[in-house]
């Protein structure tokens, strides 16, 4: 079909865009999005759902110290940004007024679709502002709905192992479904296909890192057709490259998470104060569209789809959007640099930082962009020597924030970076000196911020989701906390430095232990030998790839107030493992402990999970280390090493 003009339509509550390929229907002034025309299916859309419940953005706030609320977004004024030819862009836009007291949203919210002529797909965005003397509030959760038709699609993807026909909706409700300790795992126990019986369904499985994400929908029958969500850019997104977020699940329902809680808990939720004013533009994201007509090309719509992100990607920012607040490429900057690592015990020289993540984000603190919610991130991974190049930057200050798999920690730069129009800032070399005081006297896993290192069991076969079996995401089945038990049904876990392996005798989630019909506290010992002891202090250093409202306590060779060397009471509310994640928010906690708890020969370190009660609390672990106290000479040497400026060419 040739490239087509784009049509604006006004049809009584209705505006419809057409570029002969797609057709949207918008109701007005309101901004639902009520049908896609599109490959010879009238509506792809839920016919089932309301008009204001198929396309739509919502969010969940509260006022200071009050209850969640959930409300649509809805507009109060519809006008029309841009029309021409090749290109419409239409908005949607409600009107805080801060004079207006109550308590109502205290946002201006504006919603944008955008059709270009020939593309087959639409863009959405959406402007968030508080003006000045809007009262204080908090943001917790913001999203863009899609809600397709149920006798049409059945078929999601998320990436090339992750595909599945899903279970109808129906199949989820009392009688097809059973609800299981966590409100969204239901289990098939009657589904309308018998394929899928005895299975669970749970939109949590199927989340996916920011870093690791870009394209996910759903493949549709009669005709066949592809609905996908694209995201070109995740720099409007909160809590950086690892933050997890919902994809698609059972409706058939398809999701673009700008801005939410989820495996992170209320730390990142964005807390406004009085007064305070803020801007924001989420996406714009694309739908993208395609079809075949033959049956047996259907998974060739997601090689396609995978195409198109890239070529999405390519050609972010786009120079189509009309709104003075997103910014083109001239209008950004970038900054380059190469990271090292400078770790004395694993080498004499500077080691380039391979493949880690690099980013610019408003924190100021280490660790801090994991919850940094109200402005805008910038991620790129290094190259095998440490070299980045951190592209289309909005101009501004940001803090220069790194993690480096291998090496525990963050790392923040002394020194803000201010990136302005069309500048390109030369960073130079940086260098990341993680914590360290030491030699290792044992390990525990591998520093990459989750626990995929470690012993993730089989699923319980009641339980099973066989998207998951054989899979190196089999930590996202149900129920592996209660495998705890089944693998230390008498007594907790033990490890023996030198003897086991952390694959198979180190359990993913330290868990409580079930017993009869109630959950108790767990403690995990660790045996280790001392052929001699150091005067001075040792380190622990314990990085947490997750919590969930546990109580943790560390004990040297006796579980006396005397032998207690840490002590964290109520950790966490990320609900990573009951959600079926592997991570979640990433603390590293540096403990001392004095030589005189150590004894010559045999040693034991208690870990204990001391709140019981609650099936679903735990730690997730990512890295243990003892080190030995440092020596006066390395102390010494630490120092210089801190103060060197280097001149380092590989």
């Amino acid at each position: 079909m040739g490239k087509g003009n784009v049509r604006l339509i006004n049809q009584g509550p209705y505006v419809m865009l057409d570029n002969d390929l797609v057709r949207l229907t918008i109701l007005k002034p309101q901004g639902y999005l009520t049908g896609i025309k599109y490959g010879g299916m009238d509506n792809i859309l839920d016919l089932h759902s309301s008009e204001s419940n198929r396309g739509y953005w919502d969010l969940n706030w509260n006022l200071p110290g009050g209850k969640d609320r959930y409300q649509s977004v809805n507009g109060a004024e519809y006008s029309v940004i841009y029309n021409s030819n090749d290109k419409l862009e239409i908005s949607f836009r409600s009107t805080y007024d801060p004079s207006n007291k109550g308590t109502k949203l205290p946002l201006s919210i504006d919603i944008r679709y955008i059709l270009n002529s020939g593309v087959s797909g639409f863009y959405c965005y959406a402007i968030y502002e508080r003006p000045a003397g809007s009262p204080a509030f908090d943001l917790v959760q913001t999203r863009m709905v899609f809600k397709l038709r149920r006798d049409k699609f059945h078929y999601m993807a998320i990436t090339d192992e992750k595909q599945r026909v899903m279970p109808m909706p129906e199949d989820l409700l009392p009688g097809r479904g059973k609800q299981l300790i966590v409100p969204e795992s239901i289990l098939l126990v009657n589904p309308i296909n018998p394929d899928l019986k005895g299975e669970v369904d749970d939109k949590y499985q199927y989340s996916m890192d920011n870093k690791d994400g870009g394209v996910h929908g759903w493949i549709g029958s009669g005709p066949v057709i592809g609905f996908w969500v694209i995201f070109p850019s995740h720099e409007f997104r909160n809590g950086g490259p690892t933050k997890q977020n919902l994809t698609v699940h059972t409706g058939p329902t398809c999701l673009a998470m700008f801005h939410g809680t989820h495996y992170i808990g209320d730390a990142i939720v964005a807390q406004f104060q009085e007064g305070e004013a803020w801007r924001k533009v989420f996406g714009p994201f694309f739908v993208y569209l395609n079809s075949t007509s033959k049956v047996s090309d259907a998974y060739n719509l997601w090689i396609d789809a995978k195409k198109q992100r890239l070529h999405e990607e390519a050609t972010w920012p786009y120079e189509f959007v009309s709104s003075p607040y997103y910014l083109n490429a001239e209008e950004r900057g970038s900054a380059t640099g190469r990271l090292f690592v400078q770790e004395r015990f694993v080498s004499k020289s500077l080691i380039p930082a391979k493949n880690a993540h690099v980013g610019l984000s408003t924190a100021r603190a280490e660790g801090a962009w994991q919850t940094e919610s109200k402005d805008y991130q910038f991620w790129v991974q290094t190259d095998s020597n440490g070299n980045f190049t951190i592209k289309n930057v909005i101009p501004g200050v940001y803090g220069f924030h790194g993690w480096v798999p291998g090496f525990i920690g963050d790392f923040l730069d002394n020194t803000l970076v201010t990136i302005s129009e069309g500048s390109e800032t030369q960073l130079g070399n940086l260098t990341y000196v993680p914590l360290r005081d030491g030699p290792t006297i044992w390990e525990i896993g591998f520093p990459d911020r989750t626990a995929i290192g470690f012993y993730v069991p089989d699923v319980n076969p009641m339980y099973v989701n066989k998207l998951f079996v054989n899979s190196p995401e089999k930590f996202r089945q149900y129920g592996l906390w209660d495998r705890y038990t089944d693998v230390h049904p008498e007594s907790d876990q033990t490890f023996t430095i030198g003897i086991s392996d952390p694959k198979k005798d180190w359990f993913f989630a330290h868990v409580d232990r079930r017993v009869a019909d109630k959950y108790i506290p767990s403690t995990w010992t660790i045996k280790f030998l001392l052929n001699s002891i150091k005067k001075g202090i040792y380190k622990l250093r314990l990085a947490i790839a997750s919590a969930n409202r546990s109580d943790l306590q560390v004990y040297l060779n006796d579980m006396d107030q005397e032998h207690m060397v840490f002590q964290v009471m109520n950790l966490g509310a990320e609900n990573a493992i009951c959600r079926h994640g592997i991570h979640g928010l990433y603390r590293l906690f540096c403990i001392d402990i004095p030589s005189s708890l150590l004894l010559d020969g045999d040693n034991s370190m208690f870990l204990v999970q001391a709140r019981g009660g609650d099936a679903l609390c735990g730690i997730l672990y990512d890295y243990l280390r003892l080190e030995a106290p440092a020596s006066p000479a390395n102390s010494k040497r630490r120092e210089e090493l801190e103060s060197f400026q280097f001149d380092y060419h590989v």
